[in-house]
């Protein structure tokens, strides 16, 4: 019978853990150039002041290294599963950062309830009916393009009403899901989502999308295409447009 051999959690720090802060690897994200894994808001501030991989050197990409980056989705449940408290740690710091950041409307801050109890009965109705509509916010245009006749041409009529504003945390197949409903799409239809000529993954969020995808940051339009068998679908998000729909 083999011998079970037992395995300290430091045994796999070279693995999982970020060269660049030495901390615990915190949504990583592969270069897929070298292969060489980061955490993801690490590794993207270092590449607004550099183009090479900070452990190997080497060139990532002429002028957009943004673009070679893939969250490592597996590896992150890995090293959730091997350190005690990391996974709770993480979302607790995460809550409390966008607790002291989120934004409120025309600079003003909540007002306040004059009445304690219904403060109180005010927040767990909200907390029961959230719909991630805590989460950091980022509005999208949705457009049809059409395809000079073709079969999707007759199925896709375009949205009646194009903005939409939806948590970051929002991924492209809740999108999908979202469009094969508005647009009653019948199931032999596919869609398929496209940024800057890539095929995007059904797992990717808008925020990913959105640091990683898109050369431009700031007030800049994000351009996106959906593919509907024969027929286009275009997609713009804007950090500042108005909302029709929300998830």
């Amino acid at each position: 019978m083999a011998t079970q051999r037992k395995h300290f959690v430091k045994d796999f720090n070279p693995h999982i853990t970020c060269c660049i802060c030495k901390g615990y690897l915190i949504k990583p994200t592969t270069v897929t150039e070298c292969l060489h894994t980061f955490c993801k808001s690490c590794i993207v501030q270092h590449f607004e002041d550099s183009n090479d991989c900070p452990r190997c050197g080497n060139q990532v990409h002429e002028t957009n290294p943004l673009e070679m980056l893939r969250l490592d989705n597996t590896l992150e449940e890995i090293i959730f599963k091997l350190v005690p408290g990391l996974r709770e740690q993480e979302l607790h710091r995460e809550a409390e950062f966008w607790k002291k950041n989120k934004p409120q409307e025309n600079g003003e801050e909540n007002p306040k309830s004059e009445n304690p109890k219904d403060a109180e009965d005010g927040d767990e109705n909200q907390e029961d009916k959230d719909y991630h509509r805590s989460d950091p916010q980022i509005a999208i245009c949705l457009d049809c393009l059409r395809n000079n006749g073709q079969s999707g041409d007759n199925i896709v009529k375009g949205l009646m009403k194009k903005f939409i504003r939806c948590s970051t945390r929002v991924t492209v197949g809740t999108i999908k899901k979202f469009l094969s409903l508005k647009l009653k799409l019948p199931s032999s239809y596919e869609l398929d989502v496209l940024c800057n000529g890539e095929i995007m993954g059904k797992d990717h969020t808008m925020e990913f999308i959105y640091m990683t995808r898109w050369r431009l940051r700031g007030e800049n339009v994000i351009n996106f295409y959906f593919f509907v068998t024969c027929a286009y679908l275009y997609l713009e998000i804007s950090p500042a447009l108005p909302a029709i729909y929300s998830f």
